[in-house]
């Protein structure tokens, strides 16, 4: 559960902010991101355990700076796409510098002794790609839809929540699944 505190942000973002406006959705974001990073930061976790909260800081931070300077650009619309179009930027990065940004997360979680397991990363890795892929289908899902039915917010809400749930619920699912496979369980 305390790895999804690090999407707070971006899920009060995604309720704040409306198509005609996204200036306080960005202040907001930002400022949730940098109380979660401030205070985790001052609780002693280290940066690899927040990878989420410093993109969200990072992110609303650019967001707000962009939204104040040019509050009617052409992108205000696609402000969903472009939440998830960082956050699979994230993901994906995390990974392809094989620091999967659930790994942090895990390591809070696991005894120090699997931590440096083949197995223990792999499993943060499966999960990371999962949570990329999720990222990225809904980015392109949200810039179509918005592009399309700019209106259609039902399709938009649902498209964000399933972003946020499936790869939730896999990632509480995954790990259960290799642990009961390693113990020879079906």
């Amino acid at each position: 559960m305390r790895g999804l505190l690090g999407f707070l942000p971006w899920i009060v973002y995604a309720f704040v902010a409306t198509g005609d406006e996204w200036r306080w959705g960005a202040i907001t974001g930002l400022a949730i991101a940098a109380v979660l990073v401030t205070v985790d930061r001052r609780a002693g976790r280290g940066w690899d355990e927040i990878v989420i909260e410093t993109s969200a800081a990072v992110f609303f931070a650019c967001l707000t700076v962009f939204s104040l300077v040019a509050p009617d650009s052409p992108l205000t619309p696609y402000g969903p796409a472009l939440v998830n179009a960082w956050l699979a930027g994230t993901a994906w990065g995390s990974l392809a510098i094989r620091r999967p940004f659930t790994l942090g997360i895990a390591r809070t979680m696991a005894p120090r002794e699997v931590w440096e397991a083949p197995g223990f990363y792999r499993v943060n890795a499966v999960i990371t790609a999962v949570w990329a892929a999720a990222f990225t289908v809904a980015a392109v899902s949200l810039a179509l839809v918005l592009s399309a039915a700019p209106h259609a917010t039902t399709l938009v809400i649902v498209i964000k929540a399933l972003s946020f749930a499936l790869p939730a619920v896999f990632t509480a699912w995954y790990p259960k699944r290799v642990r009961r496979a390693l113990a020879g369980e079906r």
